[in-house]
This record gives C-alpha cells, structure tokens and sequence, in this order.
C-alpha cells in the first residue's frame, strides 16, 4: 500500500535545498538574533546552574526550546534552515509539528513549517520561500518540546540582514507556567498562546513553563525576580500538586518577585479547564484570588487577575482542549484573545 506521502506530494517536506547563491550562518555564534533563550552548554532557557537547583524536572526541560526565536530583517528571497535536534521522543498528544519543528514568519504573518518527517528525522533542512525580495521582519520559533543541538540559517548570498524593528518592546514579558504554559499541544511553535498574544502586541518574551514542573520554588522566583523584565504572568496554578501546596507557596511566590521589583506589573492566571471541575477549579482559583487581593489591599496598583474560567469562553469550550486539559489551536487562541487587553495594559503600565 502506498504512502499518503506517495499519494499526495503536497504532505512531503522539502529536504533537499537546491540554492547556488545561499550562504549560511551558525545561530549559536549569532545569538544577538536569539530572543527568549541564552547560551549555557547549548540553547537554554535559564541557567543550567539555576535549573539544577530547582529540579531535575526543571533541569531536564531547560533544553527545551519553547519561547526561542531568531529574529532579523532581510531582503533574500528565501530562508533556509539546517536542523540538528538530540533526538525525538514522539508524544501521543503533541503533534510533531508542535514538538520538534521550526515555523517562520515573516511581517507577523505564518508563511511555513520547517519539520522532520518522522521521529527518527533528528536532522533535517527547509526553505520558507517568497514570492519576490523585499525586506521583511523574520521571526523563526524554536521547537516546543525538544533540545535543539545546532541551527544554521541560509539566505542569499548578497542579502541584507539587520535588526528586526517589529519588537517595540525589547524588556520581556517573562511567563512562568506549567505545560500549558510551555506549549502542550500546540500544533506548532507560533500557535501557543504565549507566541501568539506576544506577536500581536509587538514585545519580547521568555516562555518559562515546564511541563508537570513549576511548583513555585523559592529558587525560581528569586531567579525571576532577577530578571530586567516589563511584565511577569504567573501561571503555575496547575502543577502545584494540591490546592493545599498551591496556598502554601503562590503568595510567597509573588512576594520574592514584588520586594526585588516594586513597580513590575503582575498579571496572575488561573487554568482554564475550570469547567471539567469546576468545584476543584473554584478552590483553586479562591487562591490566586486572594493573593491578587491581598496585594490591592496592600495598595498595589500593578496586579491584574485573569479568571481561567473565562479563557476558552462560553461556547464550545470543550472543543478548545485535546485531553480535558492541554490546550488545541483553538484552544490557545482563545486563550490568547482573552489574554490580550489585560497584558496590553500591564505593559502600558510598565512605560
């Protein structure tokens, strides 16, 4: 039996790139053009160092590259990138696509997916080909769920590359979360709510969401609060364990960030999957809730509270998850549509 790859060419990725005029350059010794990530033993997140002494949990998915993007402007007529991953551990609920592969955008609109084939493709090459040359703003994202070992970029050999002005604000929106958070299960690395809601507002990002892993360490938040950041969101509501864990760390957590940053805005989330439990969901969020009033009450005028109930809205929100709580497309973009106005006036508030 033939292959739908066979049947149908359109399914087929491009790995062999015939271009006379491209010349490429090696993104590690280039990291001014990588946003969301640093060098530390490889692409990192934050500090190997750091990581260790949170968790090992969190020292593994350090390697994961979610929030990573190389970004610049050019005029060459295609892009095209040379991929090295350390390996691919296929997930039964995260598409390839979302796990282990590149998208490209260029002006802030998608133009294309640069992906293995399969799990065993550890290295592979694509082109993000354009219909004519002109200088466009690049954003190319990272892999969600994967340690990526090396990446090279190839553009035409006279092209023009420069700083991307599509970034208005260059401090970051820094994220704290659990795998929803990270990314699970974006079909693709553009498509989590994070990427998205940061695109749209034009600002810098990291994405520091670790899958079954942000517990509201001490260490963490010192290391955050560490961070020359414009807004932090602080999204960890579901991998505290209990609701009892939760309480026992979440006002703790965002007093280490408020007494190293007394005039960072804050924005406070709860999980969106309220409604699959929502009497769990209401003592949970109660929380949360109380450490966002807790802080008004203190005279804070830089807090902001998004209820998770509201993030997959009231029609059709079942459809907006793939497994009653990791996120789809759908999913996502709901969240980030909801998202949006409240982080678009902490960044206001943080000029």
């Amino acid at each position: 039996m033939k292959s739908i790859l066979d049947i149908d060419k359109n399914f087929r990725q491009q790995t062999y790139i015939e271009k006379n005029d491209a010349v490429f350059f090696d993104v590690k010794k280039n990291m001014q053009y990588v946003h969301g990530l640093i060098l530390d033993n490889g692409f990192r997140r934050m500090p190997e160092k750091i990581a260790k002494k949170i968790s090992e949990g969190v020292y593994g998915l350090n390697y994961h590259t979610s929030g990573g993007r190389i970004c610049f402007a050019t005029d060459s007529e295609y892009i095209i990138l040379s991929c090295k991953l350390s390996g691919i551990t296929p997930f039964p609920h995260i598409p390839l696509t979302g796990q282990s592969s590149f998208d490209v955008y260029a002006d802030g609109i998608f133009h294309t997916c640069i992906r293995p084939e399969n799990a065993q493709m550890t290295e592979y090459t694509g082109i993000c080909q354009f219909e004519d040359r002109k200088m466009r703003n690049i954003t190319i994202n990272f892999p969600l769920y994967n340690d990526v070992e090396d990446i090279h970029v190839g553009l035409q050999l006279d092209a023009i590359i420069e700083e991307n002005t599509d970034i208005d604000c260059k401090k970051p929106v820094v994220f704290y979360g659990s795998s929803i958070t990270q990314g699970g299960c974006a079909s693709r690395p553009g498509l989590c709510y994070t990427s998205i809601v940061c695109r749209k507002l034009h600002c810098d990002y990291i994405n520091l969401g670790f899958s079954g892993n942000a517990k509201g360490e001490p260490v963490m938040a010192e290391y955050i609060a560490s961070l020359d950041m414009s807004v932090f969101v602080m999204d960890y509501d579901h991998n505290a364990p209990t609701p009892e864990q939760l309480e026992e760390t979440h006002e703790k957590f965002f007093e280490i960030i408020r007494k190293a940053n007394p005039e960072l805005p804050v924005v406070f989330i709860t999980k969106p999957d309220f409604k699959f439990s929502p009497e769990y969901g209401a003592k949970r969020r109660e929380i949360i809730y109380k450490t966002y009033t807790n802080a008004i009450a203190k005279g804070d005028k830089k807090v902001w509270f998004i209820d998770g109930e509201k993030l997959w809205g009231d029609t059709d929100w079942d459809c907006c998850t793939m497994d009653r709580c990791h996120p789809n497309d759908l999913g996502f973009m709901r969240m980030a549509e909801a998202v949006l106005p409240t982080l678009e006036e902490a960044l206001k508030k943080s000029l």
